[in-house]
């Protein structure tokens, strides 16, 4: 260990954290030792909370400390297309539907004695929840388009950034999938909620980014008190992002925090945007694509915001992209029919 980072823990002794969730405020620590003991189990975890609160972190830290020699795979169930999904999860045989000229090992497959990360779950459609729901209960997949029942040895790792009793009521969750996905629900809070975490982990991203670059900088003295008047909606991963942006902008060895929050907030509300402008005659089409656009532009293309923002599901926004000829992955209306029909007549036989 370096002088500077021994003399750093000195000045801020180290924190208690588990993987990558750091944090001093009780509900972080009550989630802390809830992780510890569940990590070394076989038992399926539901982690929920807000986009950017660390919910992939917190699933490694769970696969680091789970024992498994396995890898850690990540499955984000929002961004791929609903069509495709099947595929990509269970893997699919050779001419199973049009396009499948090889065949493909799956995400199951490829978590064999590791850990599968199944990430914004509650946007997996509900009819493939029902093949989840069958393989958790008998450990085995059956490839799109195959015969064989294949067995699997993987860790299941949900996370969801919805409530899962809202997601159960509003039918975007299957309830028996829901208690077989949580034997464990693990709660992370949003940053507003950990006042006392925010400077703290500002300065660990800070340590971090002096030891990355070989520096010594540090905050001017300002900076807890900005850092301290903003909600950070975008949680965790907003903080870590304008840390790094005011590290890499400032000069000498003081850090000021750069394009703050705070100012931000305050000059959006003289901006225009936040305003969508509709001309007459404009069809309903029209004014759904300008407003999705919009509010995509507003969250910078985060998808999981936009839809928080608009009342939709990220599955939604996704499928709107498509309609509009805005998804840059996926396939066209014509051949998404045609392969997901294909797909559906391959898993029922």
């Amino acid at each position: 260990m370096s002088h500077e980072t021994a003399q750093a823990r000195k000045r801020h002794p180290e924190t208690r954290a588990f993987g990558g969730l750091i944090g001093e405020c009780e509900a972080v620590r009550g989630v802390q030792e809830d992780l510890g003991k569940i990590a070394p189990t076989a038992a399926s975890v539901l982690i929920t909370g807000e986009s950017g609160t660390g919910k992939e972190l917190v699933a490694r830290g769970l696969h680091e400390h789970s024992g498994r020699d396995g890898g850690f795979i990540a499955v984000n169930c929002g961004g791929i297309a609903p069509d495709l999904l099947a595929s990509h999860l269970f893997g699919h045989e050779r001419g199973s539907f049009t396009g499948a000229a090889t065949r493909h090992i799956g995400f199951f497959e490829q978590a064999n004695r590791g850990t599968l990360f199944l990430d914004e779950v509650t946007e997996m459609p509900a009819a493939l929840q029902v093949y989840l729901l069958r393989a958790l209960e008998t450990g085995t997949i059956m490839r799109v388009g195959g015969t064989e029942e294949i067995r699997f040895d993987a860790r299941i790792v949900a996370a969801t950034n919805r409530d899962p009793v809202i997601a159960i009521e509003e039918g975007v969750l299957r309830e028996d999938l829901f208690y077989r996905l949580a034997d464990f629900v693990v709660e992370l809070p949003p940053l507003r909620e950990r006042a006392g975490d925010v400077l703290l982990l500002a300065r660990h991203f800070l340590e971090r980014l002096n030891a990355e670059h070989g520096t010594r900088k540090r905050f001017a003295s300002n900076v807890a008190d900005e850092l301290s008047g903003y909600d950070w909606p975008g949680n965790v991963r907003e903080l870590r992002s304008a840390i790094r942006r005011s590290f890499i902008l400032s000069d000498g060895d003081e850090v000021p925090l750069q394009n703050s929050p705070l100012a931000r907030r305050g000059s959006q509300c003289a901006e225009d945007e936040g305003t969508v402008t509709f001309s007459v005659g404009m069809s309903y089409a029209e004014v759904e694509h300008q407003m999705l656009l919009k509010t995509l532009e507003r969250f910078n293309h985060d998808k999981t915001r936009a839809a928080r923002a608009l009342g939709v599901s990220v599955r939604t926004i996704h499928n709107q992209l498509n309609r509009f000829g805005e998804g840059a992955s996926t396939p066209g209306p014509d051949n998404r029919r045609d392969r997901s029909g294909d797909t559906a007549r391959a898993m029922n036989g």
